[in-house]
């Protein structure tokens, strides 16, 4: 009798998160390491939750979503990104942005059809590929300026492509790609006739005056892009699993079709709140940017004081750096030592990696925790290079 887990999905039985929290716990340690915020979402939002519990809103919600908040997500795009969308056909909420990421390459991918990303990528994507029996193919994205060559990317295409996945803002780079990366991804899709998923959860996490383009409101790539997002990292609401997919009415309805088997529905009572959430003055969006920027200068800033080299951040929740100048060869066991040896978790780059030859040094840093986590953080790694390890 078989007892293990299907020889597809063998490879993503370790988790590097689960690990590193564990870490975190045992050494007592400064968590940089898993992507979730220290602050709660707003009042009110919390409010409107307790509300729909005790106002009864405790059963299935509708499968495609309640349509206050498919309205909200409509209004949302339109708001920011003028982008027309059909609440009733082309919105589906899910559970987070991993279930709509999972579910669309669920969707859309074929047995042997093979799946482009840029690497690195967040896990999600290279088990996703694995679930629909795809083949998954990585474009690099290299330290420090992590630019597209989309020389690489038209080289990866071949006659059994089928999608290209984009996330943008990036994790765990923390780059934003610029307006010509991002037409030569839309001119290759449409050359080529692929479909794009973009993972746009860091939509509101844009730094240093750049905006988010979502590359569906590129010429051509609407009628082909799924587009992904989540109110977790937007309203601090992670744990609440609230995502969305928008896209052409087809695409959309084959993402819902998948998920009707996954988990049909979920998260009814927060989904009045995140739609209040969508709806909230400029002003907010703009404050979390600022936030997030501000905190993402005082890492920055200490550990310029350190000899760790720094990739520029421009959105996001993440810094990524180099432990080379240490000395460090193999990113995967510093980060092991590091609780125990310095109080702080990181998590090695090259989890994010079909290639750890990509990125052997470099370790993934969150900045989305208050600043007094983030200010004593930089304190004991400000220790590292001055023999603490």
């Amino acid at each position: 009798m078989r007892t293990s887990v299907v020889s597809r999905m063998q490879p993503f039985g370790r988790s590097v998160f689960g690990e590193m929290t564990r870490r975190a716990l045992e050494f007592d340690a400064v968590n940089l390491g898993q992507g979730f915020p220290d602050s709660e979402p707003l009042p009110q939002l919390r409010a409107l939750v307790h509300e729909a519990i005790e106002g009864g809103k405790n059963q299935y919600a509708p499968a495609r979503g309640m349509p206050v908040l498919r309205e909200a997500v409509a209004e949302h795009q339109h708001r920011f990104y003028g982008l027309e969308l059909d609440p009733a056909g082309q919105v589906l909420v899910t559970v987070g942005a991993t279930e709509a990421l999972t579910a669309s390459v669920l969707a859309l991918v074929e047995n042997g059809e093979e799946v482009i990303t840029f690497d690195p990528s967040f896990d999600i994507y290279r088990s996703a590929v694995s679930l629909a029996g795809g083949v998954h193919r990585a474009v690099p994205l290299r330290f420090p300026q992590w630019e597209l060559d989309p020389t690489e990317l038209e080289k990866a295409v071949g006659p059994h492509t089928r999608l290209i996945v984009l996330n943008n803002p990036h994790n765990p780079t923390g780059k934003v790609f610029s307006d010509s990366e991002l037409r030569a991804i839309a001119d290759i899709a449409i050359a080529h006739d692929l479909l794009v998923v973009t993972d746009e959860v860091y939509e509101h996490l844009v730094y240093d005056d750049l905006v988010h383009r979502p590359l569906a409101t590129l010429p051509g790539m609407a009628e082909r892009t799924l587009t992904i997002s989540s109110g977790g990292k937007t309203f601090s609401a992670t744990g609440w699993k609230v995502g969305w997919v928008t896209g052409p009415a087809a695409l959309v309805k084959a993402v819902a079709t998948v998920k009707q088997g996954l988990t049909f529905t979920a998260s009814g009572p927060f989904q009045p709140a995140i739609a209040h959430g969508l709806r909230l003055p400029d002003d907010f969006f703009a404050g979390l940017a600022q936030t997030m920027a501000r905190r993402r200068d005082l890492m920055t800033d200490a550990l310029a004081d350190t000899p760790l080299s720094v990739a520029p951040c421009a959105g996001g929740y993440f810094v990524v750096v180099d432990t080379a100048p240490l000395g460090v060869r193999d990113a995967v066991q510093f980060c092991w030592d590091l609780p125990e040896q310095t109080g702080v978790v990181g998590v090695p780059v090259s989890a994010f990696c079909s290639d750890e030859g990509l990125a052997p040094t470099l370790v993934r840093l969150a900045i989305c925790k208050d600043e007094a986590v983030l200010r004593e953080g930089a304190r004991r790694l400000g220790t590292l290079g001055r023999g603490s390890g």
